[in-house]
């Protein structure tokens, strides 16, 4: 719950499944949420092919931050203090190309644009991306078909039944 005294904190969960439709093309799910249930969830089929999971991952993550730098402003606009939102990413090796400049291949070069943007955030202290296992990622739930109790368990976290 948003309170006047304590600062908002967006919290984003961002995935993306690679290569996953007819055409090659990777999907990405981007969940938000202010300390409770999703206030802002997305689902969509990227529109560039990618050649390879980091790359679809940063993808997914530099399309998925534009409407959650959104909700941070916006709440900004409105007179909350906003901390820098945390973005959970299940990827090491998309984490490290934008926390550290440095990818965990020289396949990564013709991604530069998506790249600076996100870092260009970072940097700014809009964002801040950490690991959150596969387990744990709600995006997953907006990205691939699951069953079972793993369907259970995100559904719950994604509607705001339990936390992490």
């Amino acid at each position: 719950m948003l309170s006047a005294n304590k600062p908002a904190e967006v919290l984003a969960y961002i995935d993306a499944a690679y290569g996953v439709h007819k055409d090659r093309k990777s999907h990405t799910g981007v969940v938000a949420s202010l300390g409770g249930g999703s206030i802002y969830s997305s689902s969509t089929s990227q529109s560039i092919n990618t050649t390879s999971s980091s790359e679809s991952e940063l993808v997914g993550l530099s399309d998925g931050i534009k409407p959650i730098l959104f909700i941070r402003n916006f709440l900004i606009e409105q007179g909350y203090t906003a901390i820098e939102t945390t973005v959970f990413q299940d990827n090491m090796s998309t984490i490290n190309l934008v926390n550290n400049g440095a990818g965990n291949s020289n396949k990564s070069r013709h991604i530069d644009i998506r790249y600076f943007f996100v870092t260009d955030r970072l940097k700014q202290g809009h964002l801040r991306v950490k690991h959150l296992g596969t387990s744990d990622m709600i995006a997953d739930i907006l990205t691939k078909p699951l069953t079972g109790a793993i369907f259970v368990k995100l559904r719950d976290l994604l509607l705001g039944y339990t936390t992490l």
